[in-house]
């Protein structure tokens, strides 16, 4: 079984809960829409999240989120076939796997785009505080051409759309934090995410980052709920 959530932010409990009331296996894909929290500090403070889920009865891909660093970036994540894509895996935990932007992967007969990333609302504040930040956390203008290179190469065509953020007319406006000067708040990857909907055919899109939950039908967001890759 494929199944899906939200952000997790370096905590696994609740899909331990799942695998105990739902019992999974290692041949079971647990996505994550981003902020998993896996390569959070990027150094030992991550291990303990990370052997927490590598000792769940599941495999883990995940999108890349905003409170992450991007794993191509980490000395010890190498990139490795999964699902018909490339991805970053780190031998000690090799049921942890991360998307690379811009791929396409196969779950159940279904093609599926990843393009994670997203603007941090609380960048000052983690600065401030002395808590990490990414500048590669929204994709760069060279990552940004990669990925349409490899969505145009695909015939701007996929079944599902899996990423951090969301096209910007989809943005959930009621989750938006309050006292937050949104006029200040960086929106080019919702609008680069939108430019791209415009135009991609596509079935269905999953996003995560804006802790909620909620679907049109099309588009689907997730948070603390996990359901079935339909």
């Amino acid at each position: 079984m494929i199944y899906i959530t939200g952000d997790t932010h370096a905590s696994v409990d609740r899909i331990e809960k799942f695998c105990q009331k739902i019992p999974t296996t290692k041949e079971d894909i647990m996505i994550i829409l981003g902020d998993a929290g896996f390569n959070y500090f990027c150094n030992l403070a991550d291990y303990d999240v990370k052997q927490k889920a590598q000792s769940l009865p599941l495999t883990f891909f995940c999108i890349h989120g905003n409170h992450e660093e991007r794993p191509q970036r980490l000395s010890y994540y190498h990139e490795t076939e999964f699902h018909g894509g490339m991805a970053f895996q780190q031998k000690e935990f090799p049921d942890l796997y991360f998307a690379k932007d811009g791929e396409f992967y196969d779950f159940g007969g279904k093609t599926c785009l990843a393009i994670g990333g997203a603007y941090s609302v609380d960048k000052n504040y983690r600065l401030c505080y002395g808590f990490p930040w990414y500048p590669s956390e929204q994709p760069d203008d060279a990552e940004k051409a990669r990925i349409l290179e490899r969505i145009e190469a695909h015939g701007w065509h996929t079944d599902y759309v899996f990423s951090h953020t969301c096209p910007y007319d989809t943005r959930p406006v009621h989750l938006f934090m309050s006292g937050l000067d949104q006029s200040k708040v960086d929106t080019s990857m919702e609008e680069w995410l939108q430019k791209i909907s415009d135009k991609l055919d596509f079935e269905r899109w999953y996003f995560g980052h804006f802790h909620g939950d909620w679907t049109n039908g099309r588009y689907e967001m997730l948070f603390e709920s996990i359901k079935t890759l339909d």
